[in-house]
């Protein structure tokens, strides 16, 4: 399943986790903590790099055809996630690694600010600025969901996450690109991380099978 949480979040938490002299399980105020931490660093890095770097950032167009097109891309991701999640193991452990660290403290509330905060930081810096100082073109595309990937590489064993990371930032990319308006990859985004993390948690609450 993807859920996009950057490596800049992880990498927080895990040198949270290794000052725990006692090696306990981080808490969900940590959790929340450093969570907004990366919002706002991934927002000032945005926005400075809209300022000097004279970029113009993609328009939000607020309209009742972007947000359904966000939701169905949110569901279309999902439903590929959810498949990729039961077919490939490397996958399935890697992203419930990557997952068990921030969505078991996490009450089922939290998830919403679990989409929020990702959703619209990663999406103003690299659909928003990072497409745009690129041309907007392929080469943008394939640029920032490369970097939008390697955001979520957490270690050599995370690989497959990063993968699935890029194929999504592909998608999101490309709604950008397609339609000009930057509210479509937000809403898809933060319905996908909303989603994605309440199935996992709903998983491991009732003991679902994983295949």
């Amino acid at each position: 399943m993807h859920c996009a949480l950057p490596y800049h979040l992880y990498h927080l938490l895990s040198v949270a986790n290794s000052n725990n002299p006692q090696n306990l399980p981080l808490s969900r105020t940590q959790i929340l903590s450093v969570m907004g931490f990366t919002a706002v660093i991934l927002l000032l890095v945005a926005k400075l790099w809209e300022k000097f770097g004279s970029v113009q950032m993609l328009p939000l167009k607020f309209t009742t055809d972007a947000f359904v097109l966000g939701i169905a891309i949110a569901g279309g991701i999902t439903i590929a996630s959810s498949i990729v999640y039961r077919l490939w193991p490397a996958y399935r452990h890697s992203a419930d690694y990557y997952l068990e660290l921030i969505l078991k403290p996490l009450l089922w509330p939290d998830l919403i600010w679990l989409g929020l905060l990702p959703g619209l930081s990663e999406e103003l810096l690299f659909r928003g600025v990072m497409l745009s100082a690129f041309g907007l073109n392929w080469i943008a595309l394939i640029v920032s969901s490369i970097a939008f990937g390697v955001a979520h590489f957490s270690g050599s064993g995370q690989w497959p996450y990063v993968v699935w990371a890029t194929i999504v930032g592909l998608g999101l990319g490309y709604s950008a690109i397609a339609t000009g308006n930057l509210l479509i990859p937000i809403v898809a985004h933060i319905i996908t991380n909303c989603l994605s993390s309440s199935l996992w948690k709903a998983k491991i609450k009732f003991d679902f099978p994983s295949s």
